[in-house]
């Protein structure tokens, strides 16, 4: 079974290939490694991986790699994905996320791939007052240049199985969180400042709702679609750890023995999603997957990986200031 893993030096794509490996598989991975890739995330476990630095908006660069290792299953993470970026530039989500989508179909349809794991996210739903669950059924109504992204790709994928007869599978993560996730997300960002006890920004009043995932939890569920999951179905990916903005930082600040006088509330993003909750009974059930991390772990697990590599977050820094300067105005 040759396994490529688009994105696979990322936060997610690279807890999977990791996953592939401790299940004695040796996965190909294309990433264009850009600011939020690192091939060290995967270099520090193993070397029984083949990486290929290419852009999957480079269709004639990508043909060559499935020429070259005719994989028998694609498993598609590639994407920009940080939501405050796209909105003050589309662009480049826009050009990954669909038209990089779109080569990885159009190539998998020349090479017969067996199987098409195309990897979405909650956010294609839109958002959920205070009641309420997404379920795969759920008509999809994304609100960011992000999530309407990511919604493209997602139906081009559901557009290839029933138009070509692609066999595609999706999967719809809810917020994932843990080790080596790039520090432009939210968690990260509460950990780091409040490790330097700089001020840590919360949009609105704190109180947007998400569903956290353990990383760790979502791989395994991705690995038994890829296994088992049936093609052509949609399964959303889920934990039932539902927390406000608000909480989970004053959870961090806690187990770090820090001030809540750190948080700062600052200008809301345009177009906050209130709430996601999606609705997991159908893995459970058909597959067999569940979660296996409960929040407080999986939080505790998390920050002291980053107390433990603090020298790997502040490496990237620098690059992100502008970014912080940019998204959490005042």
């Amino acid at each position: 079974m040759k396994i490529l893993v688009t994105g696979g030096a990322g936060f997610i794509g690279s807890a999977f290939v990791k996953l592939l490996i401790s299940n004695q598989l040796k996965p190909i991975i294309i990433d264009k490694l850009t600011y939020a890739g690192d091939i060290k995330r995967i270099s520090k476990y193993s070397d029984n991986y083949v990486f290929y630095q290419v852009d999957i908006a480079n269709k004639l660069e990508i043909e060559k790699i499935f020429e070259l290792e005719h994989p028998d299953i694609v498993v598609h993470f590639a994407a920009e994905t940080h939501v405050d970026k796209s909105i003050y530039d589309s662009t480049p989500f826009l050009i990954t996320n669909v038209i990089g989508t779109q080569n990885l179909l159009d190539l998998s349809l020349k090479y017969n791939i067996k199987k098409f794991v195309n990897i979405s996210t909650d956010e294609v739903y839109g958002e959920l007052g205070i009641e309420g669950q997404f379920y795969e059924n759920t008509p999809l109504n994304p609100n960011s240049p992000y999530s309407v992204s990511k919604t493209s790709q997602d139906m081009l994928g559901r557009a290839y199985y029933k138009t070509f007869g692609l066999p595609i599978i999706t999967c719809r993560p809810s917020n994932n969180y843990g080790p080596w996730q790039y520090p432009e997300k939210f968690l990260p960002v509460i950990i780091y400042k409040a490790l330097k006890n700089q001020k840590i920004p919360v949009y609105g009043d704190g109180q947007n709702i998400r569903e956290w995932l353990y990383v760790g939890d979502n791989c395994k569920a991705i690995f038994k679609v890829v296994t088992d999951g049936k093609i052509g179905e949609i399964y959303n990916i889920g934990s039932g750890n539902e927390k406000t903005n608000i909480d989970l930082v004053k959870f961090v600040l806690k187990y770090l023995n820090k001030s809540e006088e750190l948080i700062e509330f600052v200008k809301d993003r345009p177009g906050h999603d209130f709430r996601y909750s999606v609705n997991y009974v159908k893995i459970k059930n058909e597959l067999g997957w569940q979660p296996e991390i409960d929040f407080e772990s999986g939080i505790m697990k998390t920050v002291n990986w980053y107390v433990d590599n603090l020298e790997w977050v502040e490496s990237k820094i620098e690059e992100l200031k502008e970014l912080w300067d940019l998204v959490y105005k005042k």
